[in-house]
């Protein structure tokens, strides 16, 4: 048999940047991927859908909302199936170079046929047995459907299944208030549906800060959504061609003509034959890892959502980076997640890095220091009418930064120099004092920072400690000015 340096089960993003590595450094790599082409959900069914669904939307609500600038508003005509043509075209362009043909260009080799461990050292896929030095498992995640009763009888959408639409559904149930809800939500009712969202917690977003939960279902409410918060489904009365009634504790009932779920994600490790090589799974279901992303079985690494982490395609990359240096090489490299970013891309966008105020809390045993500003006194935010939002910064008491949440136009674009300045340990002074183009969002979190000499020095108490030493420096003339004097007066 043909050994290889890294076979790799999934060609989704971690999976692809796995075997571009391999190869790019002259390793012998084979990408084993069913799908009739490789990009994974970020590409078919994720990010570059649903990010140019959101397009579609925003630019809907700017014509209607001109008025905002000084012009006429205007109520575009929206044809769903041309938007949704359009999303399809996107991704065949965004996916050209993850053909098959642009892969062995590369120099991967591409199985087209589902994998499957059979013995330490060997994978099948398909008519081929497949020896390997290293295995990577990068098989993704799939959208997880709840086990409510009803449910599964009136076809209900998920992100995977949402791109098949040509008609957009009058009425839209959507059963989860998380990023991936959230976000369709909006868009969905820009373009004309009357949509209800369903969350068992008591917020939206209940991973981030209170208030940015609480901003976004404001503007959700706003904008004619109908948010349900610690709402929980009891059971799905269908009726025909997917339409229904969600019925929620306490009997109320939601009607609708389609019902999008966005619970969460499940790890894809079915058929893989896991368990013929050791490789053991968490109580969630996704493979257990170490902090190398190293399994338990002999020889093989994991990558991506299948690990259940933080399942974002920034973090796959992360992942396959530093899983491939620990395959091939015998490296050992670690992942901090701790300092890795990620954005809702809601309007106004939700943008976050490091710990809230409430797990700072926890972390220091005490209270942090809370800075912030409001993107109402945003002078970029005025001009485009766009004046909402805020930039929370969440730091020690010697300020240094432990966390950010940016919730405003173009959050996500500003919260990645924050996200250095976190994984770097360094304080909210080194953030204000960093100059910003004037007048850009991005100043939004560097004003928050500004608040530290507030709090250090722009107070009763640091006046008490300065006006003494200001006095001194009035009353007695530095010897550097005497000496200058003294020269000018020889000259």
């Amino acid at each position: 048999m043909k050994r290889y340096d890294l076979v790799v089960l999934g060609g989704g993003a971690a999976g692809l940047t796995a075997a571009r590595i391999c190869a790019g450094l002259g390793g012998r790599v084979v990408l084993v991927e069913a799908a009739a082409q490789p990009g994974g959900d970020c590409l078919f069914t994720g990010c570059v859908p649903s990010k140019s669904l959101i397009s579609a939307a925003n630019l809907a609500r700017a014509m209607r909302t001109a008025q905002r600038v000084g012009l006429d508003p205007v109520e575009p005509r929206i044809d769903f199936a041309r938007v949704m043509e359009r999303i399809h075209d996107v991704i065949a362009r965004a996916g050209a170079p993850d053909t098959a043909a642009a892969l062995h260009a590369d120099g991967i080799e591409v199985v087209r046929a589902a994998g499957r461990f059979t013995r330490p050292g060997v994978i099948e896929a398909g008519d081929r047995t497949l020896a390997y030095r290293a295995a990577l498992i990068a098989t993704g995640s799939r959208a997880a459907v709840p086990p409510i009763a009803g449910l599964r009888d009136v076809d209900p959408l998920t992100n995977e299944t949402l791109w098949d639409l040509r008609a957009l559904p009058a009425r839209l149930a959507v059963l989860g208030g998380g990023p991936v809800g959230v976000e369709l939500a909006q868009a969905l009712r820009r373009l004309g549906a009357q949509v209800t969202v369903i969350e068992s917690e008591p917020r939206l977003l209940p991973r981030e800060e209170p208030e940015a939960g609480r901003l976004v279902a404001d503007t959700l409410g706003a904008e004619g959504v109908d948010v349900h918060c610690g709402a929980r489904a009891e059971r799905v009365d269908g009726g025909a061609g997917g339409s229904g009634a969600l019925v929620l504790a306490g009997g109320e009932r939601v009607e609708f003509d389609r019902l999008l779920v966005a619970a969460g994600r499940t790890s894809q490790v079915d058929g893989l034959g896991l368990e013929t090589v050791g490789v053991e799974l968490t109580a969630a279901g996704a493979v257990r890892v170490d902090d190398g992303l190293r399994t338990t079985g002999d020889r093989i690494w994991a990558a991506g959502d299948v690990t259940g982490q933080l399942l974002f395609t920034h973090v796959a990359a992360l992942h396959a980076l530093t899983a491939t240096a620990n395959a091939l090489f015998r490296a050992r490299r670690r992942i901090d997640h701790a300092t890795v970013p990620w954005v809702t891309f809601t309007d106004p966008e939700v943008a976050r890095v490091g710990l809230t105020e409430g797990e700072a809390r926890e972390r220091l045993g005490g209270e942090p220091l809370v800075l912030r500003y409001d993107y109402a006194h945003s002078d970029r935010a005025l001009a485009m009418g766009e004046a909402h939002g805020f930039a929370k910064l969440v730091s020690d008491r010697r300020g240094r930064l432990l966390g950010a949440t940016v919730v405003a136009a173009a959050a996500g674009e500003s919260i990645a120099e924050v996200a250095r300045l976190v994984g770097e340990r360094r304080t909210a002074a080194a953030l204000s004092q960093q100059v910003h183009a004037y007048p850009t969002l991005a100043e939004g979190p560097a004003r928050a920072a500004d608040e530290w000499w507030a709090h250090r020095y722009l107070n009763p108490r640091g006046r008490r400690r300065l006006r003494p030493l200001l006095g001194l420096l009035r009353a007695v003339d530095h010897p550097r000015d005497v000496r200058r004097r003294r020269r000018r007066q020889d000259r």
